[in-house]
């Protein structure tokens, strides 16, 4: 008689409700040891694999791949073996099953551990005629499951490619986007084509919403609706800091690194927010009560296939320039990869978005709900600019120039106060030099 052990869904972030299944890496029958990893979900922040609390073999699975299944819900059920006896051998009469508290309470990526804090043996389950099992193990087709990121996963279900037929090509044998495009094209051209349907395309397309996209959805549409948004915008000449740019370029401790314009541009806004400290604060409405914040989590706004998301820089105000360049290439390179963890996507204080990056000259971005500002920085152009000289004479010249939007909640900040912050972004990327004043 077994042991049957239902894991639920936990709360793998900040008060989410639900995650959507995107692979199981186990099936009925299957053999699984404790803190092996056995399935990925995608949450409304981040995509996630779930360790199994448990040892034993899988009885069933609680959700198909697609399927978005509820916080607390049932999500597989194993054996662990006969009540009262552990995989380590008999117990002393406390049963093996968890509370439901103490599962919901595990951290995600890890599993319970054993008193000598290694982990448990694995129980083999013997059929009811005796016969002998093979050793346990991984099965075959977890060990042989492909490497491939999400956003490749996603690809790979849109045009109907089996990622096990695949041949990868990418780093350490992972599969790449160009892997799954070069397979459906093999799959296209051996395939016959189909005949002329008799009706004309559908006039219409319908798109689940979910994930990252259902997220940002209700996030905007409470911002939109919560927060009085003000946005006022400024043109500024930032030469200087494209000349600034170059030699930080050519600087030995920068070679491994990207320098954009939007490291300057973050730069900038974090040296701006301490003379403005009601921009980097927060409105705590059941406590009527405005909190500033003493640290800045700066929030970079970036487009991924899996929607927008925006990670936030733990501490930005206490980085040199350096450490800013590196941590922002470390949440470009990880949003999208899709592995942005819910932690970096909490927390933040004040936003950054990088419109230009799509041409564009500027915008009136939506507050990240709970913050005070955000602004918005567009494309940096070689444009014709008038020049005054000491003596007043004025010339034009070609100008590196650029458009600031800043949004800002009116609860929080006075015209006065978002005028202040957005003249201070504009006047240190006019002149860098202002900012060791």
């Amino acid at each position: 008689m077994t042991s049957p052990q239902q894991f639920l869904l936990p709360d793998v972030g900040e008060g989410l409700t639900e995650a959507e299944i995107l692979a199981w890496s186990v099936r009925p029958g299957d053999t699984v040891e404790v803190n092996q990893i056995i399935v990925e979900v995608e949450t409304a922040k981040a995509a996630v694999e779930l360790p199994s609390p448990y040892a034993g073999v899988v009885s069933a699975l609680h959700a198909e791949v697609g399927e978005s299944l509820a916080v607390g819900k049932p999500l597989i059920t194993i054996d662990t073996g006969p009540p009262g006896e552990t995989a380590d051998g008999p117990s002393d009469g406390r049963t093996t099953r968890q509370s439901e508290p103490e599962q919901a309470a595990l951290l995600v990526g890890y599993g319970p551990q054993g008193a000598g804090g290694g982990r448990r043996r694995r129980r083999s389950a013997a059929p009811p005629d005796g016969t002998a099992q093979p050793a346990a193990g991984r099965s075959d087709h977890v060990a042989a499951r492909p490497a491939a990121k999400p956003p490749v996963r996603k690809l790979a279900k849109d045009l109907g490619v089996d990622l096990t037929t695949v041949t990868p090509t990418g780093p350490g044998g992972t599969i790449t986007r160009e892997d799954v495009r070069e397979a459906a094209a093999r799959a296209t051209a051996e395939t016959p084509p189909l005949p002329a349907p008799d009706t004309a395309r559908p006039a219409e397309t319908r798109i689940p919403i979910r994930g990252v996209r259902k997220h940002t959805a209700a996030a905007m549409v409470a911002s939109a609706f919560t927060a009085p948004h003000v946005t006022e915008f400024i043109t500024v000449d930032v030469t200087a800091t494209m000349r600034l740019r170059e030699l930080v370029v050519g600087r030995r401790e920068f070679r491994d690194l990207r320098v954009t314009p939007l490291l300057f541009f973050a730069r900038a806004l974090v040296i701006a927010l301490a003379k403005t400290p009601e921009a980097n604060s927060s409105w705590d409405e059941a406590a009527q009560e405005i909190v500033l914040k003493h640290y800045v989590n700066l929030g970079v706004a970036a487009a991924t296939d899996r929607g927008l998301v925006v990670p936030n820089i733990k501490g930005a105000d206490r980085m040199s320039l350096r450490e800013l360049a590196q941590a922002l290439a470390d949440l470009t390179a990880t949003a999208r990869a899709g592995r942005t963890s819910p932690q970096d996507m909490t927390g933040g204080t004040v936003t950054l978005t990088n419109v230009g990056v799509f041409g564009v000259d500027t915008g009136t971005p939506l507050l990240n709900p709970g913050e005070a500002a955000i602004l918005a920085v567009g494309a940096v152009r070689r444009m014709p600019w008038v020049i005054r000289d000491d003596d007043g004479d004025e010339r034009i010249e070609p100008r590196w120039v650029t458009q600031l939007a800043l949004s800002f909640d009116h609860r929080l900040m006075d015209g006065r106060q978002g005028s202040e912050l957005l003249a201070g972004i504009a006047e240190i990327l006019h002149e860098p030099g202002l900012a060791l004043l």
